[in-house]
């Protein structure tokens, strides 16, 4: 089974990623996700992202392992983010996690099958999430507002109620204390799939 963990910026993804990994008795293998754009601060290559070149990014596409594929023009210049079939078997019994947006994951429910594929949506107030982004931003090299704007008013978008609810994703896993998020989520996990009361 693979579990996609997605939400708009400054949700807190990466952090209740990291810390789902961190639990033994869920038993996770990460996918992890592939970029063009530069690590930030405190970021790994192979970690939280395979940073690589366009070059790369195209010699992966033209032999047909590319399964999903996002392109952001940002103030920086076109990121690309993606997610390719380096050899990881998802039917195989265990259970993988990544991260990723709503189209990622359904790019990955139609390459692996809906049966083989669970969303979790985590969701944060938007004023929450600004002021979070703001702060994560400013400890950035190039410190950046008209970004943080972008992929706010992006995340607006990409994740509205209507796709949302269009793709079928109608469990939300509010993140005010990350703790009892990760439970909550981690409790899926463990069912298999069904989902504990909140």
């Amino acid at each position: 089974m693979l579990y996609v963990l997605m939400g708009k910026s400054a949700s807190g993804k990466d952090t209740i990623f990291k810390k789902l990994l961190d639990i033994p008795k869920l038993k996770l293998k990460k996918i992890v996700p592939y970029t063009t754009r530069p690590l930030r601060s405190g970021e790994l290559d192979g970690n939280d992202y395979h940073f690589v070149s366009r070059n790369t990014m195209y010699e992966l596409e033209a032999a047909g392992k590319i399964i999903e594929h996002r392109c952001y023009r940002t103030v920086h210049g076109e990121w690309h983010y993606f997610t390719a079939d380096d050899g990881i078997n998802i039917k195989g019994g265990d259970r993988f996690l990544t991260i990723g947006t709503l189209e990622a994951y359904i790019k990955l429910r139609e390459y692996y099958g809906a049966e083989n594929v669970t969303p979790i949506y985590i969701y944060v107030d938007d004023f929450e999430r600004i002021a979070r982004s703001l702060k994560r931003e400013k400890k950035q090299e190039a410190p950046s507002v008209p970004e943080v704007c972008r992929r706010f008013l992006a995340d607006e978008i990409d994740f509205s109620d209507e796709l949302l609810q269009k793709e079928g994703i109608d469990i939300l896993y509010e993140n005010i204390d990350i703790d009892t998020c990760v439970q909550a989520v981690s409790n899926m996990i463990l069912t298999d799939g069904a989902p504990l009361n909140m």
